[in-house]
């Protein structure tokens, strides 16, 4: 099947100007394209298009064509668009219609009144493709993030239709598990020869696997449609916010003539013999940590259980210095966001403490414990309240009894912090989900807590966004001293901006040691499901033998240029 947008653009029935800005795109049948670019780019809105939630579900005005095997979509219903393309969402528990795996996998079987004694084989095949055979009698909702992503895959390929729509499908997934996920996608492209189409922000872990064509939009317009490797070699991914594999940027750092890179796929197949002695100085001296005295955090033998069965954390123990920047690190359903609840109290632990700044957590409310620790959850939706940005930002200080004066003076500093003050005035519902991101870091900032914590600040933020918002919650770190962790399994993230990891793997606590430490060993993050970056592979290729200090010669060199 063969798509084909012909001088289309679309706008929104609620918005002014068009999202979609005379698209001119053809992908041919079995081809496998990815789709980037930064938040409010119109790539989501694409895919809205190629599925059919656009005109039929959304409504907005269009002009220009949009052909499917040579069909005006003006013609077809929402059935005859899925009978076609299948959509793998972004938001996979929106996808589940089933009580079982398998129920749910059969779902359109049922559909076209398809007997039993047909369906079961079919769908127990389907489930064995994408590694689910054993779990077909699980409950969608109690599996991992991965393993949510392959139910709707299959619920999908039992359908047999000839185009794949993956629409961020790396968004919640941990580093092993969004490997295995690319891998998967891969293998089923080689075995089918469907047609696939991934919209992502992960541009270097959809390029783990060979893709034809990378299509870059901004503003609603193409701005490239080109190889990886014509992509890679050009300023483009710079010059629109898309971050960089990281050993490109490694490369650039050493001042590697970039020109040698225009003919290569990734960095397994790339030569490095010529740029062996633009990293031969690349030793850091020291950590150049700073020292940390005082104990803000201590959690000491900390055990929670949700089902008085097994522990979600076991024995747990860590402190964390006044001053400090951390990670927590491990995979989805590892014990990281028990611990963030047990410190806010939204949840008591089975046994051990946690204290801050001395005092037992346990002494305190929920209410007073968030006078001194701020968590921004990884849904902004989950905790926006207000209509109003201004209004939602300003909560805080209300419910603590500030004049009026003193809260516009307070709001109006924050919002300009977070870059958000041109939308003072605006309603919640008008921003993306990054720039309500930014609403609830901005909420929380405003009460100047002692403790920041950020669950998985990246996601549904692009490259752009999440650096402008984490540069500035390091300078909060450095200037006014606020202590802060970040629970995440974006590993780039973790690289740039904290200094020491605390990994968490099947409940318990397996490493507690300076990050670049951490990256540098590969079976300490396999156990974690956390995978090496291409920062380490790069090293491990150049023969270096102290991978920790080439790593922190990197970050020294990206905080100098930053």
């Amino acid at each position: 099947m063969t798509i084909e947008f012909s001088d289309f653009s679309f706008r929104y029935d609620s918005l002014d100007k068009p999202t979609l800005k005379h698209i001119n795109l053809r992908i041919e049948k079995g081809e496998k394209i990815v789709i980037i670019g930064p938040s409010g780019s119109g790539k989501s809105t694409l895919g809205q298009c190629l599925n059919g939630l656009i005109p039929h579900a959304i409504k907005g005005e269009s002009s220009g064509r949009l052909l499917l095997s040579g069909q005006d979509t003006s013609s077809l219903d929402l059935h005859q668009y899925t009978e076609q393309i299948g959509t793998v969402l972004q938001d996979t528990d929106s996808q589940f219609v089933g009580l079982s795996v398998g129920e749910d996998i059969a779902f359109a079987l049922e559909n076209q009144l398809m007997s039993n004694i047909d369906m079961y084989p079919l769908v127990k095949a389907t489930a064995k493709m994408v590694e689910l055979e054993d779990l077909l009698t699980r409950s969608p909702h109690d599996l991992s993030g991965g393993q949510k992503q392959r139910v709707s895959l299959a619920g999908i390929l039992v359908d047999d239709v000839d185009t794949l729509l993956f629409d961020e499908p790396l968004a919640a997934l941990d580093p092993k598990t969004g490997r295995k996920t690319i891998e998967i996608i891969d293998q089923l492209h080689q075995e089918t020869g469907k047609t696939i189409i991934i919209i992502e922000h992960r541009l270097e872990d959809v390029l783990h696997r060979s893709v034809d064509r990378v299509i870059l939009m901004d503003q609603g317009s193409i701005v490239a449609d080109m190889t990886p490797n014509e992509l890679l070699a050009s300023p483009l991914l710079e010059n629109h916010g898309i971050r960089e594999p990281l050993y490109l940027s490694a490369l650039k750092s050493a001042q590697c003539p970039l020109d040698e890179l225009s003919q290569r796929d990734g960095l397994d197949k790339l030569s490095l013999e010529q740029f062996q002695t633009h990293f031969d100085h690349w030793h850091a001296e020291q950590p150049t940590h700073a020292e940390h005295s005082d104990t803000l955090l201590s959690i000491d033998n900390l055990t929670y259980s949700y089902d008085g069965e097994k522990n979600a954390l076991e024995g747990v123990s860590f402190g964390i210095q006044q001053g400090e920047f951390v990670s927590i690190l491990g995979k989805n359903g590892s014990g990281k966001s028990t611990i963030t609840k047990l410190i806010m109290g939204v949840i008591n632990p089975d046994q051990g403490s946690i204290a801050l700044d001395g005092q037992e957590l346990s002494s305190l409310s929920i209410f007073e414990r968030s006078q001194q620790i701020g968590v921004v959850m990884q849904n902004p939706n989950h905790m926006i309240s207000h209509h109003m940005i201004f209004d939602e930002v300003a909560f805080g200080l209300r419910n603590k009894g500030f004049d009026e004066s003193a809260v516009q003076q307070k709001v109006t500093e924050v919002l300009e912090l977070c870059g958000l003050s041109k939308y003072r005035n605006w309603p919640i519902e008008a921003l993306s989900y990054g720039q309500k991101k930014r609403v609830t870091i901005a909420s929380i900032l405003v009460l100047e807590p002692k403790l920041l914590i950020l669950d998985e600040p990246t996601a549904g933020q692009d490259y752009r966004n999440y650096t402008a918002m984490l540069s500035f919650i390091k300078k909060l770190n450095e200037e006014l001293g606020i202590t802060v962790i970040i629970i995440s399994h974006d590993m780039h993230l973790v690289l740039e901006y904290t200094d020491r990891s605390i990994v968490i793997s099947d409940s318990k606590l397996i490493a507690d040691a300076p990050m670049t430490q951490v990256f540098s060993q590969p079976t300490l993050l396999e156990q974690a499901n956390l995978t090496t970056t291409s920062l380490y592979d790069l090293a491990k290729r150049l023969g270096k033998t102290d991978i920790n200090s080439f790593m922190q010669y990197f970050i020294q060199q990206e905080h100098h240029a930053a």
